[in-house]
């Protein structure tokens, strides 16, 4: 039997609960009992374990896509829990949505991600991942400071993982012309995506700065392809974040970034772009 699980617990990857995560929770509930059956005998149905069956009805997890799709059809939903699947993954998370973004990568076949605020974290060295969290007010604490710091470091591993995923990136070359954190943090940046470019699984292409079909207006997104090739997206701003699980906002997410890919410079223009911009510091 093929089960399927999630890591539990408030700081690896489970988003705080909320009314919404709670509603769904009650409703699976309402029709599990329906059904006249047990946690344990819907687990055993939707190939997924008691306790993620558990953890959802009490709305402390996310419900992973293929948990509602089997959900709906062993319960006979008349698809209500599509339908409450598609508005959860629709509504603005909290700063905890992004700890369940990052299990989901841990998992992963293809992850790809577009950036036009900050180089992503999976390229930043760390005198610039300290210049990025010190340069956003209020100023943090030198405990959140290093806690941060730490886990952004952590997440690196990623790029060296067995069995290897496959990267793309699209990041703005105003990113890189912007100097965050000064002239030998701009070097040291630019040695690391150099190094990071290098990597076989790792494409990486700069946008130019100037670049009139643009199909990134809305703004950064991620998008994830999981072992059992479903495909994820993830944006997020300073107040809100979103994981998408919904087949047509995936397909939107999707069809945008092909677009940027094929506008942004190819990887070996990036390349001699970044080894050009490297040589003018």
């Amino acid at each position: 039997m093929e089960v399927q699980e999630m890591t539990g617990g408030t700081g690896s990857g489970e988003p705080e609960s909320t009314d919404s995560l709670k509603t769904f929770g009650a409703v699976v509930k309402a029709f599990r009992e329906r059904a006249g059956l047990t946690q344990e005998g819907l687990a055993l149905l939707v190939r997924f374990s008691p306790q993620t069956v558990a953890s959802i009805e009490q709305g402390r997890r996310l419900p992973p896509p293929d948990f509602i799709e089997r959900a709906e059809e062993v319960l006979d939903a008349f698809g209500v829990l599509r339908a409450a699947g598609r508005k959860l993954a629709r509504g603005p998370g909290v700063a905890s949505w992004f700890r369940h973004w990052a299990e989901l990568e841990k998992q992963a076949v293809t992850l790809g991600m577009y950036e036009c605020r900050v180089v992503p974290g999976l390229l930043q060295t760390e005198p610039y991942m300290r210049a990025v969290i010190l340069s956003v007010p209020p100023p943090p604490s030198d405990a959140v400071v290093e806690q941060r710091v730490a886990a952004r470091l952590a997440r690196q591993q990623l790029l060296h993982r067995t069995p290897s995923i496959t990267f793309s990136f699209v990041i703005e070359q105003a990113l890189l012309e912007r100097k965050t954190g000064g002239l030998e943090v701009t070097k040291g940046l630019f040695d690391n995506l150099l190094d990071c470019a290098a990597l076989r699984n790792v494409d990486l292409q700069i946008m130019p700065l100037c670049q009139p079909d643009h199909a990134g207006h809305d703004g950064s997104l991620q998008v994830l392809e999981t072992q059992n090739h479903q495909w994820l997206g993830y944006t997020e701003g300073s107040r809100h974040n979103q994981l998408i699980s919904d087949p047509l906002g995936v397909s939107v997410m999707l069809q945008r970034y092909a677009k940027m890919r094929s506008q942004a410079l190819s990887p070996k223009d990036s390349t001699s772009l970044l080894k050009e911009l490297r040589g003018a510091l």
